[in-house]
């Protein structure tokens, strides 16, 4: 057995073992980890790269495009960290206690391309590092790198990305036309009654050129794109069988993301974000956001809800979310659902929605 079979090994036991701890583990006890504090403030651009002291963190982006013929499609790229044991700060090597898990996928209206890659902490094959304003992620030859050097601008003000599985490949260019925008409370973000919480920040600002090669060829693409940064070591309460989440960009320039928390009582949290068009976030707490399954839709064995009724009464929003493809099933080590979607209603606009724990 390889050294990338026992990782395997170790996100199989995770996903089935902790089910019953929150979707993929993210429920277990924080002991020993560092702990998620309201008192401290997110700082750019130190925390653009990793926190090993904390048991899971990603840097997850999702892009809406369109190919020169105005077909559209989506780009999902995403790096996990995953933190066996607590840091020490003294393993190197294999003896390093740090997983990495990436994902990345092509989805259009009939087909959804998905791969997904591991790699352990220590050994230079996945990582993040900061250097003099500069941001490269990366996993294998999959990477999210900085093109900025200019100490006053922001590491992720212009990126590129790229990864390639065996049927897919993307390499996009990525430039913000707005602000870095904190959920929560200055980025404290809470996900139950019983206190959960994980620093949450997002570039929801940029616009996307680039080249995705498909089966077919290769397209030039264009659009929008969102940037999720999040870590904690116990983001989800024990009972939090997953979530419902959204990120959507509308034609008013205005932007949400929301999300909903299923326990298995029943019962829901959620929380949202509304950003203006120039970039001030409003945050709602429980309540505020409701979002009702209206469509559902077979697959993988599952019936997931692909279509959302969404109301946030405070800002007027009252839409309905269609996907571009109901069959956006990432079926890798820890399952779950994550395609475009589209909405009507009194907002319209494009994003992407993502299921998990189903």
């Amino acid at each position: 057995m390889n050294a990338r079979s026992l990782i395997a090994l170790v996100f199989i036991w995770i996903a089935p073992v902790a089910h019953a701890q929150g979707f993929a583990g993210l429920g277990l006890s924080a002991e020993g980890y560092a702990a998620v504090d309201p008192n401290r403030p997110i700082t750019f651009p130190q925390d653009h790269t990793a926190h090993p002291g904390y048991r899971i963190e990603w840097w997850y982006l999702t892009a809406n495009l369109t190919d020169a013929a105005g077909n559209p499609l989506g780009a999902q790229w995403t790096v996990f960290r995953n933190a066996t044991r607590p840091a020490d700060g003294q393993s190197n090597g294999w003896e390093d206690g740090q997983i990495w898990l990436g994902h990345a996928a092509v989805t259009l209206p009939d087909q959804h391309y998905h791969s997904e890659r591991y790699a352990r902490g220590g050994t230079g094959q996945a990582g993040a590092l900061l250097t003099k304003n500069l941001l490269e992620v990366w996993i294998d030859d999959w990477g999210l790198q900085s093109l900025n050097s200019a100490s006053e601008t922001d590491a992720l003000d212009q990126i590129i990305v790229s990864a390639r599985g065996d049927t897919f490949a993307y390499d996009l260019t990525l430039t913000a036309h707005g602000p870095l925008v904190r959920h929560g409370v200055n980025g404290f973000s809470v996900k139950s009654n019983e206190g959960q919480a994980s620093y949450y920040y997002s570039q929801p600002f940029y616009e996307v050129s680039g080249t995705i090669t498909l089966p077919d060829g290769a397209r030039q693409v264009s659009g929008q794109a969102w940037l999720d940064r999040e870590w904690s070591s116990q983001p989800l309460a024990a009972d939090q069988a997953g979530w419902d989440w959204v990120s959507l960009h509308f034609e008013t320039g205005e932007k949400l993301m929301g999300f909903s928390l299923r326990s298995r009582d029943e019962t829901r949290f959620t929380s949202a974000t509304w950003i203006s068009a120039n970039g001030q976030p409003t945050a709602y707490g429980d309540g505020a956001l409701r979002m009702t399954p209206i469509v559902t839709h077979e697959v993988a064995g599952r019936v997931l809800p692909v279509g959302w009724h969404i109301t946030l009464p405070e800002q007027g929003l009252d839409i309905r979310t269609n996907a571009l493809n109901p069959d956006a099933w990432m079926g890798g080590t820890i399952p779950y659902w994550e395609g475009p979607i589209f909405s009507t209603g009194s907002h319209l606009g494009r994003g992407y929605l993502e299921m998990t724990g189903y």
